[in-house]
């Protein structure tokens, strides 16, 4: 049964905005990151799962084989392979999960393939962040899509509505790996800035009191052209940060 909701935003600004209200239940001091698809025309075109062996790897090892001349004889030499990007990472993920976030055909199908962050009720938010498959930062399209509305962090506090996207604030500190792009807004009182969503004007939500109703990411922009120029409908996250907490794997509950 998916996380109860209710639509407070619709398309605008030249890409996708809709904004869903998610009523989290989970203890306050820890939080998961629990997909689901948002898809009320039951048109199978999202997908929002975690994902073994697709995620960033802080440590691990590759299986190479010892001799090139004779393929067909395997005496594996295990090989220590990391990316720099994620060199501190969620320690309890084992096995290199990732979060993939799919949308196919066009932005303005009313889905979207998102991620609940259950258990942040109530907490004050310093700092965001995420890691994301790519090989070059924005503009560079190559790897997953990061575009100005997904995939984004919807945040509610005080019963409003503020939300960051990929390249939209740009990302006060980002991390270049080998396959990966760590991206970080804030921490406070570096500015951590989002969009108000009923005036569009930039805020930092250091100077906004109280604590966190609800927090997802949002992933709405398709393979169309609305979508940015990196068009392909999908990304893989990790390490999902809040206030310097990372959280790399899905629950251990499930959905």
């Amino acid at each position: 049964m998916h996380t109860p909701m209710r639509k407070i935003l619709g398309m605008g600004a030249g890409f996708a905005l809709a904004g869903f209200w998610f009523v989290s239940t989970a203890q306050a001091g820890s939080f998961n990151v629990v997909p689901f698809e948002f898809d009320p025309g039951k048109t199978h075109l999202v997908s929002a799962q975690w994902a073994r062996g697709v995620g960033c790897p802080p440590t691990g090892t590759t299986a190479l084989i010892d001799d090139p001349s004779t393929p067909f004889v395997f005496d594996p030499i295990p090989t220590p392979y990391d990316d720099p990007a994620c060199a501190i990472g969620d320690p309890q993920d084992k096995l290199v999960e990732g979060l993939l976030l799919v949308k196919t055909g066009p932005t303005p199908n009313f889905a979207a393939a998102v991620a609940d962050l259950k258990g942040l009720k109530g907490t004050v938010l310093t700092e965001l962040g995420y890691d994301i498959r790519k090989i070059a930062a924005p503009p560079d399209d190559r790897g997953s899509h990061c575009g100005a509305g997904a995939p984004r962090f919807n945040v509610v506090i005080g019963g409003v509505l503020y939300f960051l996207g990929c390249n939209s604030p740009p990302p006060t500190v980002t991390t270049l790996g080998t396959g990966w792009l760590r991206l970080q807004w804030g921490p406070c009182p570096t500015p951590l800035q989002a969009f108000d969503s009923t005036t569009f004007a930039l805020v930092d939500l250091c100077t906004i009191p109280g604590g966190v109703d609800a927090i997802a990411i949002v992933f709405d922009e398709g393979q169309d052209a609305s979508g940015g120029p990196d068009q392909f409908g999908a990304a893989v996250l990790d390490n999902i940060n809040v206030n310097g907490s990372l959280v790399g794997r899905g629950p251990a509950g499930g959905r």
